[in-house]
């Protein structure tokens, strides 16, 4: 997984005995690609002071540097495995841009990417959550640099979209699809190759990230799959 991606989802009430920030700086400096900064429960204050924290902890941290890829430079990963982590904000388009954030991830019911796109910089990301070939489609010629698609596997915190989505339908959109796919929902390390395999560039999550002893051993392990 030496040049795909990894999205690091955050979820402060799963946190038991570490801070947000301390998780967040983890994962900054093993060199994940994209924290995505998902507290819907935050004052707009509050978003914008922790979003600004985070991209504080960018500065100095391993990996740093541009990217080199002829799809999007300042996502995908450098040769070498470094990357520059990316901080965006969930659905919050008008707190990435205040916050000066890297970008946006927009779900299924926020403002479409192709609306996003015409009053954003150049290089300002957007994601898009989807959950058929359908969304996809319409995300990728709306602009959107990254799909996140799931939920992939059975995964509690999906329950509300329906059933796990599988490897083949992972497959049908990424055959379809040229923008970089991540497989979300019930990601754990051995079900990192399956979705690489299926034509995924990457996987995106919360748990993975926030349970498990060490995040920067954790990163290498999810590198080691490709």
């Amino acid at each position: 997984m030496k040049n795909s991606l990894l999205c690091y989802i955050t979820d402060r009430r799963q946190l038991k005995s570490v801070s947000l920030v301390a998780v967040i700086r983890e994962t900054v400096r093993a060199g994940v690609d994209i924290v995505q900064v998902r507290e819907k429960d935050l004052s707009s204050r509050e978003l914008m002071a922790l979003v600004q924290e985070a991209l504080t902890l960018k500065v100095g941290a391993s990996g740093a540097g541009p990217g080199a890829s002829a799809v999007r430079p300042y996502l995908v990963a450098r040769e070498d495995g470094g990357t520059r982590t990316r901080v965006v904000v969930n659905d919050r388009v008008d707190v990435a841009l205040a916050a000066g954030a890297d970008g946006v991830h927009l779900a299924a019911q926020s403002m479409p990417a192709q609306v996003v796109r015409r009053f954003v910089p150049p290089a300002f990301l957007i994601g898009v959550s989807c959950h058929s070939l359908e969304e996809a489609m319409a995300a990728e010629s709306g602009g959107a640099d990254y799909l996140v698609l799931g939920p992939v596997f059975e995964t509690p915190s999906k329950l509300g979209h329906g059933p796990p989505l599988g490897l083949e339908k992972l497959r049908e959109v990424t055959s379809r699809i040229r923008i970089p796919v991540l497989a979300l929902g019930g990601i754990s390390v051995d079900r990192v190759r399956p979705c690489l395999e299926a034509g995924a560039s990457g996987i995106a999550g919360i748990r993975i990230f926030q349970d498990c002893e060490s995040i920067p051993a954790r990163v290498r392990e999810l590198r080691a799959q490709g």
